[in-house]
């Protein structure tokens, strides 16, 4: 079940129609690679050990094959490769390694991990500023919840996502960067949106 929230969001890409309202995802759990190696296991026979073994192995065999140029194809999961973020320089002839700056890795998803849409049930849930400022009252022993005072309290990266957007090449909607608990995602035109992550654990 994937639990969104609402927020009315403006519109980078045709602000004329103002702010629209948008759903973002709130994240359910934060999952460990230790809980992650246990359901793998419960669900396929194995014994934890191995799972982690395998992962842990894939992870590293991963890391030196990318670094030596090499575009892994892992079946379902998707396709892993490198792209480099570089300073410019006046010419190819001054260009240098010296101007690379960044190994970025690529990943593009394999087809379990396509049709998501009709596969996932939602389910509408407060924001996570609402839930907090609710549990708030409960705790202070206060009848009323001042929303507006609550959706306007600073909130850092880890609470929130990291909200950094910019338009997709699919449309009008945007897409965030991500936090350590989930990045915020939010569509930007009027027939529809990506999700997004409220990334907040609350």
């Amino acid at each position: 079940m994937i639990k969104f929230s609402t927020y009315m969001l403006p519109n980078p890409i045709h602000p004329e129609k103002g702010s629209l309202a948008y759903a973002k995802a709130q994240v359910n759990e934060v999952m460990s690679f230790r809980k992650f190696v246990q359901h793998i296991a419960d669900h396929g026979g194995y014994t934890r050990g191995k799972v982690k073994g395998v992962l842990s192995d894939m992870c590293t065999c991963l890391v030196e094959m990318l670094l030596e140029g090499k575009k892994i194809q892992l079946d379902e999961l998707g396709d892993f490769w490198i792209s480099l973020s570089s300073d410019g320089a006046e010419s190819c002839e001054k260009f240098t390694a010296d101007n690379i700056k960044a190994v970025n890795i690529v990943f593009t998803p394999g087809v379990d991990f396509e049709n998501l849409l009709s596969r996932a049930e939602f389910e509408t849930v407060a924001s996570r500023s609402a839930q907090a400022a609710t549990l708030k009252a409960e705790k202070t022993g206060k009848s009323t919840v001042d929303l507006e005072a609550a959706k306007k309290k600073p909130t850092t990266d880890k609470e929130e996502g990291s909200g950094n957007t910019k338009p997709s090449d699919k449309g009008d909607n945007t897409q965030g960067g991500g936090s350590e608990n989930g990045g915020e995602n939010a569509g930007t035109d009027g027939g529809g949106t990506d999700a997004g992550s409220d990334g907040n654990m609350g």
